[in-house]
């Protein structure tokens, strides 16, 4: 199929076959995408003298930290995590412990674990002991509040007593012990604390599905405000002053979320700012830790936009732009006095530079680059791209095309992203350049039902799953075939959650747009996946009802029925992979085993892979690398694009372990009474 593809190349192009392939960069090997990344995630302690960062230590990433004046080559690891890579961590307010959360093969039940880094190693693990600060199996912990004027205290959730809600804890780090603030029987979703470590708000969804922020008064709870089901609220933290908060909200007439402040006694609010442009919602505040004053907002159009109240900060900040120019500048942590900062530039073809900025100093001080082996120059622009779906509603996208190709009948990945109610942001993405490098173009759609484009293209999603939100990738296929830039023969898809979900009903409802599919974390029956979510997500199940379809009522079980790619099953005849994580909360393994029977039964091509090992997305590395492996040569096989064809012998065995042979799947789950079963 390869063969075929160059062929057809060289012979659209008779005058210069040889020259379009000579310009078109080597193939990059996927383990610079996808292997273990060898730096990356630091952190500044809050009193400056250490940095922290995620390096491999045995094989697996773990957490480092040396002094802020030393060599990276003098770091030591302070965690040992022997098989599951920490992901993310943070110190505590005196910089006398580092915090991090894990799961068991993403289970996503976290416990919290504590690491005093100025305790020698242990002999025998190469690091300083970790203490288990919550131990607790089937169990999720939420952190709610890591309080500054309380360094020693964090506010966690566990719902070990009812599996729905999380009971409010005050947690002692230096000791572990916990101390019960709030039993949670209001069915609170989340609690808000102000600067001095008092808790003042809490939030709840009610049975209608609208949001309720509540007042923590002695004696109980005081409504103080609320937005319906169909809007968004939230509480942003508490103004300078300790007294007003700060809350994003799109209630009654409004359109785009704007950022209010709320006086908490009465209730009233007062509007602040809104986009200058009137094109996007707030996207965030950022405060001073110091003084608690806005520093910048921020609104996130097809880039970026920042908006300052902080003069000096904007002074600043133009100075780094003109250290960085035409990078995206990210804020990390900072010591306790905003004097230290970690600060990240990317771009799309950069995955992310890191430097210390001393603010008084006036100093940027380069520390790493991600991912310093992938060969920059042979990344590929991603750019902005809107067009119009079926109804005539703008869509905003980005589009990848290949590096050194024609941007003429190309072959095209559909990237949907999960969700659905998030967003593509501009900047680096990893699968994008990996499927050019392959000499793929990429489109990712921000579909309706995104966030942050208003609350009437939100809602314009509501019960559309599977119908118009899958216009939204369609009527983008044909788009860039009516421009010439993409081959309508040669257009793949791939998602992953509702992107998968999405691939399976591009699959299902619209078999003749696709010639291959790769479902990764996938729903396919949404009966069986409302069925199954998690209980802990009891606060957003309204939501989710009213946003896709209720299953309680006749109606909205039939809507669902119909938006399945289950139920349209045996109309999909686009050669298929489905990726699955065994221990997934979100989308159960039988969501992938329901689609991989059923279209084995129907005799079409279906292969499977499952990872015992992972959950809702791939963490580990070497998983990873072994579904990337067979999915590029998938899409070769199908759309003729690139694949490198070298698996080393680990990446090999771990493809061979979790391949599942599809003839062994069982899928016998009811879609409904009148359906019967998906399979025998």
């Amino acid at each position: 199929m390869k063969k075929s593809f160059l062929s057809a190349l060289a012979i659209a192009s008779l005058a210069a076959p040889i020259a379009i392939h000579a310009q078109q960069p080597p193939i990059i090997d996927r383990q610079l995408f996808f292997g273990e990344v060898q730096i990356s995630g630091a952190q500044i302690s809050p009193d400056g003298q250490y940095i922290s960062f995620l390096k491999p230590y045995k094989g697996t990433r773990n957490i480092w930290v040396k002094k802020a004046g030393e060599p990276f080559s003098a770091a030591r690891p302070v965690s040992a995590e022997a098989t599951r890579p920490v992901r993310n961590y943070f110190w505590s307010r005196d910089s006398k412990y580092i915090l991090y959360v894990q799961d068991a093969a993403g289970d996503e039940n976290f416990n919290i674990y504590a690491i005093d880094p100025s305790v020698a190693a242990d002999s025998k693990t190469g690091v300083p002991p970790t203490r288990a600060l919550t131990n607790l199996k089937g169990v999720r912990t939420e952190i709610f509040a890591v309080p500054k004027s309380k360094p020693d205290i964090l506010y966690i959730g566990l719902n070990d007593r009812d599996p729905r809600w999380h009971d409010l804890y005050e947690l002692h780090l230096s000791t572990g012990e916990k101390k019960l603030i709030r039993k949670n029987t209001e069915e609170i979703a989340s609690w808000d604390f102000d600067h001095d470590g008092n808790l003042r708000l809490a939030e709840r969804t009610n049975k209608a599905g609208d949001t309720e922020i509540l007042r923590v008064d002695p004696d109980g709870f005081k409504q103080i405000y609320s937005c319906s089901v169909l809007e968004g609220c939230g509480v942003e933290g508490f103004d300078a002053a300790n007294k007003l908060v700060y809350l994003t909200t799109n209630k009654g007439a409004l359109n785009l979320s704007e950022l209010e402040t709320m006086d908490p006694a009465t209730g009233v609010t007062t509007k602040l700012e809104s986009d200058p442009e009137n094109r996007v919602d707030i996207a965030g505040v950022v405060t001073s830790d110091v003084d608690h004053r806005i520093l910048f907002t921020q609104y996130e159009d097809d880039r970026y936009r920042l908006y300052f109240r902080d003069k000096e900060f904007e002074k600043q900040y133009h100075w780094l732009q003109t250290k960085l120019p035409g990078k995206e500048l990210h804020f990390g942590a900072h010591s306790s006095d905003e004097n230290i900062w970690i600060l990240s530039a990317s771009s799309d073809t950069e995955p992310g530079e890191t430097y210390v900025w001393n603010r008084s100093a006036n100093t940027l001080a380069l520390q790493y680059r991600i991912r310093e082996e992938l060969p920059r120059a042979s990344l590929s622009e991603r750019k902005p791209y809107h067009f119009k779906s079926s109804d005539g509603l703008d869509i905003p996208a980005y589009l990848t095309l290949p590096k050194g190709l024609a941007a003429k009948n190309l072959p095209l990945i559909v990237f949907p992203h999960g969700g659905p109610w998030a967003r593509d942001s501009f900047g680096f993405d990893t699968f994008a350049q990996f499927f050019a490098n392959r000499g793929y173009a990429v489109l990712q759609p921000n579909f309706r039902s995104s966030t942050g484009y208003g609350k009437k293209f939100l809602n314009a999603g509501n019960g559309e799953w599977g119908r118009k939100m899958q216009d939204d990738l369609t009527w983008g296929v044909k788009a860039l075939v009516a421009d010439g830039t993409v081959d309508s023969k040669k257009v793949g898809i791939f998602g992953g959650s509702y992107g998968g979900y999405a691939t399976l009903a591009g699959v299902a409802f619209t078999p003749d747009v696709y010639a291959a599919a790769v479902a990764y974390v996938a729903p396919s029956n949404l009966i069986t996946l409302l069925d199954a979510i998690p209980p802990y997500w009891e606060a957003g199940r309204k939501q989710m009802y009213t946003r896709m379809a209720d299953p309680t009522t006749a109606d909205g079980k039939a809507l669902l029925v119909a938006e399945s790619p289950l139920t349209q099953a045996k109309a999909i005849v686009t050669p298929l992979m489905v990726v699955q994580g065994k221990n997934d909360p979100r989308v159960n393994v039988r969501e992938s085993n329901q689609i991989v029977a059923a279209v084995r039964d129907n005799g079409k091509p279906v292969e499977y892979l499952v990872a015992p090992d992972e959950g809702h997305g791939f963490a580990r590395p070497i998983n990873n690398l072994a579904m990337v492996a067979a999915m590029e040569e998938f899409f070769a096989k199908y759309l003729g694009g690139r694949y490198q064809k070298e698996v080393p012998t680990d990446v090999e065995a771990k493809l061979k372990e979790i391949t599942v042979d599809p003839k062994t799947v069982s899928g016998d789950v009811k879609l409904n009474g009148a359906l019967g079963t998906t399979a025998k």
